[in-house]
């Protein structure tokens, strides 16, 4: 097994992590602009925590995919370490345990500059983390994997940064979180559509499944379009500035992800190119949204 660049990059899969970065980012920036402080530490620690969980997510996803027979070397994705460049199962699986330790560490420290119940829900995102593909019914495997990466990465991991900053968690804060939930809602969602004949060959019933093809790009269309009208309704209800409105320079690449997965009978590498344009609108969505935040807090305070 050799370890090149190449495998550390396709085991980690660093041009995801912006479904972690960017909830961490959104939640401290929203903590700052209302208190107009932020404790570096804490906001590293949680950076560092829910990268490593997500990686750890990772790694027990190929794990798994592994064990069940669901990754071959037909397969096509980002992933498959074990099966295209010859990983250890069990290296595999113990980075994915040492991961989680290193975020049960950072957590600690997290809890004690904060709160300890955070370490009840901390240990319980974990364990969503390997339920998501591990146990006996895997959620990724159901129709509800994207409810869950998306309220967990997105709404949970927000609310959390907010709260360990403030020591307070607010409804406003569960409503700027919900366009961020929903779009790593879609990553998962993205992923499926190019799995999906391989998935349901497999016993899968994901959301994308149960839709077909033709509905699932529909839902993708309706749900970015929802995540930008939320964006107005916070503007116009909800006391936020324009300067949220940041958030729609990430239309085009969301609209280029919908056309390049709309025509049906594509094979899962022709969907790779549309695929990764739903993490890229994330990435673009999620730091204008902080960079809104950020300059709204700005103006506010000179």
């Amino acid at each position: 097994m050799k370890k090149d660049f190449d495998f550390w990059w396709r085991l980690v899969r660093p041009h995801t992590l912006t479904a972690s970065l960017v909830p961490v980012l959104v939640g401290s920036i929203w903590a700052f602009s209302c208190t107009h402080t932020l404790h570096i530490g804490l906001f590293l620690a949680m950076l560092i925590a829910s990268c490593a969980i997500q990686i750890a997510t990772n790694l027990f996803n190929e794990y798994y995919d592994y064990v069940r027979g669901l990754d071959t070397k037909d397969s096509v994705g980002i992933g498959g370490t074990i099966v295209h460049d010859g990983a250890s199962p069990k290296f595999v699986l113990n980075l994915a345990l040492g991961l989680y330790g290193l975020a049960a560490l950072l957590g600690i420290y997290i809890c004690y500059n904060s709160s300890w119940y955070l370490l009840f829900i901390g240990a319980f995102c974990m364990l969503i983390g390997y339920l998501y593909t591990g146990g006996p019914f895997p959620i990724s495997s159901s129709p509800f994997g994207e409810l869950f990466a998306g309220g967990f990465l997105g709404t949970g991991v927000i609310c959390i940064s907010y709260f360990i900053q403030t020591g307070s968690i607010t409804w406003h804060t569960v409503a700027i979180s919900v366009p961020v939930l929903v779009l790593i809602g879609l990553i998962l969602t993205g992923n499926n559509i190019r799995d999906r004949v391989g998935d349901a060959a497999n016993g899968r019933r994901t959301l994308v499944i149960l839709l077909g093809h033709k509905r699932s790009v529909q839902f993708l269309n309706i749900m970015f379009a929802f995540c930008y009208a939320w964006i107005a309704g916070l503007i116009l209800f909800g006391g936020h500035s324009v300067w949220l409105l940041a958030t729609f320079l990430s239309i085009p690449t969301a609209r280029k992800a919908v056309e390049k997965f709309r025509p049906e009978g594509q094979t899962p590498q022709q969907m790779m190119a549309a695929m990764v344009l739903i993490p890229k609108t994330n990435t673009q969505f999620g730091l204008a949204l902080a960079l809104g935040l950020l300059l709204e807090s700005f103006f506010v305070m000179f």
